[in-house]
């Protein structure tokens, strides 16, 4: 586990670890070995780092009403798709099409960050996350999370805080 602040982060990092250094965030990295025979990629990093899942945030990619909207949800439930449009304001979600969000996000499936994507998407973090001091999310890869402050994630990606996760 490497600290990581503006200061000490290493060329070469990961477009969301890049956002995070340009933000001036302070943030940990998490690496892990991934196994990719691992049915769930949120359940094998809050294994692999010994946090309690309910830390531990999956970013799923949904289509509402015709946009691509970004849902940070504990890796412990499952993301409330009727919650999400309500959240942002729309009638209908359905999740994406995976090669659709990894081309606008730029990141690989498992593996896509809630910062740093190719393109901003509107984004909403489930509201269990305040009740954490920090919170794990993927840093870009499989096998690399971040962790940083609720509040650092939601002003950094503009997110709305909305209870759209189920357990």
């Amino acid at each position: 586990m490497a600290k990581k602040s503006k200061k000490q982060q290493q060329p070469g990092g990961t477009p969301a670890t890049v956002a995070l250094t340009a933000a001036g965030v302070t943030y940990t990295v998490h690496s892990y070995d991934h196994d990719p025979a691992h049915p769930s990629y949120g359940e094998e990093a809050a294994e692999a780092m010994g946090v309690s899942p309910e830390r531990v945030f999956k970013t799923l990619v949904a289509d509402v009403d015709g946009t691509l909207t970004v849902a940070v949800v504990p890796v412990a439930g499952s993301l409330d798709l009727k919650a999400l449009a309500a959240a942002v304001g729309g009638k209908r979600a359905a999740m994406a099409d995976p090669a659709l969000a990894e081309r606008t996000t730029g990141y690989v499936r498992g593996g896509i960050s809630p910062l740093g994507q190719r393109k901003r998407l509107p984004t909403v973090l489930d509201d269990s996350a305040s009740a954490h001091t920090t919170i794990c999310v993927s840093a870009g890869r499989r096998g690399l999370e971040v962790e940083l402050a609720p509040d650092d994630l939601a002003k950094l990606t503009e997110a709305v805080l909305a209870p759209i996760g189920r357990a």
